[in-house]
């Protein structure tokens, strides 16, 4: 049993653990008890789906990596025909007790997926052929989930996709002709997919003051976010003292913009430390990565460490006024179930690799 844990990544799962505690910390400065009660839920789920897939051997997936995508890429046609309305995207099913968006335990399957496909292509994963086929396994549910439309998410899949196929062997130069492909798609999508509001939320953040006045709600948001994370300053206004967190101004705060939230209660220094904490997990991901004992498990290593480097780039960037609003939560800080599961699920598939990357662990 010991030589089982000695690969156990503890400084990943302690990190895990502090970003939590944030999380719990902030949901419950910014939300009534009814919503701290509802994390406390979606965080043992998570944990529990967590300790599930340290547990399973990761390479079990490899097998059963096809008809998960086939899964995930019919549970995401599913919601075009019977998903429910949410912020302006069709992103949701209705369960009867609760609300679940497939297309954030997706973004695993998608991993998986082109983990499996790279792991078969081994020795020739940056030829051409091989790299196309990978883009058109990304490309299907990337279609899908924009076409809901859900740009975030949708850009998080091609984070995820060009990361890997740049592990895999393909150049950075190589990758930027592949997604030209995506170009005449992505005007469309713009022209005739996205409405009007849709498509302020996505350029709101270049001149939120200067707006058309029609689209002040959209800018409504990015501007108090901003404004929180001003007053903030260094040591923040203290625990539930926060003027625009308390007051609820924020559509989403406890979501989108928890760490706007975080900033002002919390200040530059507490934003910090959350922000440090991020960074050691994804370089704990990294180094599981590395280490890894085949290029399955590297690859599944190196797509969450993409999944989670997407959702805090864009995320702290939409809260400084310096990226557009996607609706992209922060890892293991924003409240929400589908997302919570996801990414705790994701910190087990990281510790099953890094548990098996010496053969001698598991015989």
């Amino acid at each position: 049993m010991t030589r089982v844990w000695r690969d156990y990544d503890f400084f990943l799962i302690g990190c895990v653990m502090v970003l939590t505690g944030f999380s719990l910390t902030m949901v419950a400065s910014i939300t009534v008890s009814e919503y701290l009660s509802r994390h406390l839920i979606n965080l043992s789920v998570g944990t529990i789906a967590m300790l599930l897939l340290t547990a399973l051997d990761y390479h079990a997936l490899q097998a059963w990596a096809r008809p998960l995508y086939i899964l995930g890429v019919v549970v995401l046609g599913l919601v075009m025909l019977l998903g429910s309305v949410s912020g302006g995207a069709q992103s949701w099913l209705n369960l009867g007790i609760r609300t679940f968006q497939p297309s954030e335990p997706a973004k695993l399957l998608i991993i998986i997926a082109l983990a499996a496909y790279w792991a078969h292509f081994e020795h020739n994963g940056g030829a051409w052929k091989i790299q196309l086929g990978g883009l058109i396994l990304a490309g299907i549910p990337i279609v899908f989930v924009f076409l809901q439309p859900d740009f975030g998410t949708a850009m998080v899949f091609v984070t995820i996709w060009a990361t890997m196929a740049w592990t895999a062997g393909l150049r950075w130069w190589q990758i930027a002709l592949l997604m030209s492909v995506a170009l005449p798609v992505a005007v469309y999508g713009w022209t005739n997919v996205l409405d009007q509001e849709q498509q302020s939320r996505l350029l709101v953040f270049l001149d939120p003051i200067g707006i058309d006045p029609t689209l002040q709600n959209e800018a409504w948001d990015i501007t108090k976010a901003l404004e929180a994370v001003q007053l903030g300053g260094v040591m923040g206004l203290g625990w539930n003292q926060g003027e625009i967190s308390q007051g609820r101004y924020i559509q989403g705060i406890y979501t989108d913009y928890i760490f706007a939230a975080t900033s002002e209660e919390l200040g530059f220094i507490g934003a910090s430390v959350l922000i440090l904490f991020q960074c050691i997990l994804m370089w704990r991901a990294l180094y599981i990565a590395q280490s890894a004992r085949d290029l399955f498990g590297r690859m599944i290593a190196v797509g969450v460490t993409a999944f989670i480097f997407c959702h805090v780039l864009v995320h702290i960037g939409m809260n400084m006024s310096i990226m557009p609003i996607t609706g992209i939560p922060l890892p293991f800080i924003s409240y929400g179930g589908s997302f919570t599961l996801t990414t705790l699920a994701a910190i087990g598939l990281l510790e099953s690799v890094a548990l098996r990357r010496r053969k001698i662990a598991f015989g």
